[in-house]
């Protein structure tokens, strides 16, 4: 199941793909004409979806299965005629790895680390498929890192890693925006600026969809691949990754508890701007692919002076 967040004509809803006619089905509306009735909240908002858990995703399921019977008895949308939002809106936590494929270590000169290092971003950075990626003021070294998103589905802590992917939702694609001239200053004595460096706004895009994990049997089989104006930068498979989600999984939440709709974005390969000097500019058209998933495409636009 491919799930999004959307509007049309300003009315923000959940909804879900449907892929034989590659179309939108907007999931509060369908659910009343399957039911005659007011839909659930669990309809209206992605991480009240997430965290309906087996319920929502059951019922979830019966109107699905309503609209590929016939489709055509159900008002559709056409991707081009909709805006796309981030798939989980405010997430309490959004999570990243820093240096987890190797031979990404490899091209910035940094040791992969023992255990999994994270930072985090805000959600002032996230935006959605289709949209800006905005170079703030006096910045220029814009920098790209297509990542593999995981969706945690129910609350955890102290998870095992043998349990942990019981608490997986579903995948989606993250594009780690970096502004290496604001991340990277001269080396003091507090080494990098994080929250200048990765967490300006827009530095999150995210989407098009959730995939469910029930839709993808192996994560690490998921090819990614990253094209600036078509030209490719980033190519690698998922099980390079050098910490796995499970285990990703059992070291955050050791005393933190991940709860439905947090974001944990699995880390880069080699191929980043830091390493090429190929820096985003003006008037790029950036494609974040991963397959099973799909296309995350953002536009970079330069702030006003």
């Amino acid at each position: 199941m491919k799930l999004l967040t959307f509007s049309h004509e300003g009315q923000k809803s959940i909804g879900f793909l449907l892929e034989r006619e590659n179309i939108v089905i907007d999931l509060s509306e369908a659910y009343q004409q399957v039911f005659e009735g007011i839909p659930p909240e669990w309809f209206f908002n992605m991480k009240s979806l997430i965290s309906g858990g087996k319920g929502a995703m059951k019922l979830l399921y019966e109107v699905v299965r309503e609209v590929e019977r016939n489709f055509q008895e159900f008002k559709a949308y056409r991707q081009q005629e909709i805006t796309f939002y981030p798939p989980v809106e405010n997430p309490e936590k959004i999570y990243l790895l820093a240096v987890n494929y190797r031979a990404h270590g490899e091209e910035t000169g940094t040791k992969p680390p023992d255990e999994p290092y994270l930072f985090t971003k805000f959600n002032n950075a996230l935006t959605g498929h289709n949209r800006p990626v905005i170079i703030p003021k006096g910045n220029h070294k814009v920098d790209h890192e297509i990542e593999l998103a995981v969706i945690i589905g129910k609350a955890g802590k102290y998870v095992e890693k043998t349990k942990a992917m019981d608490y997986v939702f579903g995948y989606t694609i993250l594009n780690d925006i970096s502004f290496r001239d604001r991340q990277l200053p001269p080396r003091g004595q507090f080494g990098h600026s994080w929250v200048h460096g990765k967490g300006m706004d827009t530095a999150a895009p995210m989407g098009p969809y959730i995939v469910t994990k029930d839709e993808i049997e192996n994560p690490y089989l998921l090819k990614l691949q990253l094209r600036v104006n078509d030209e490719i930068r980033q190519e690698a498979y998922a099980e390079d990754m050098i910490h796995k989600i499970d285990e990703i999984v059992e070291y955050i939440t050791q005393g933190i508890t991940l709860t439905p709709g947090d974001i944990i974005s699995t880390g880069t390969p080699p191929g980043v701007a830091l390493s090429t000097g190929k820096y985003l500019k003006e008037g790029d058209v950036v494609d974040a692919e991963i397959s099973g998933i799909g296309v995350l495409r953002n536009f970079i636009i330069k702030e006003d002076e």
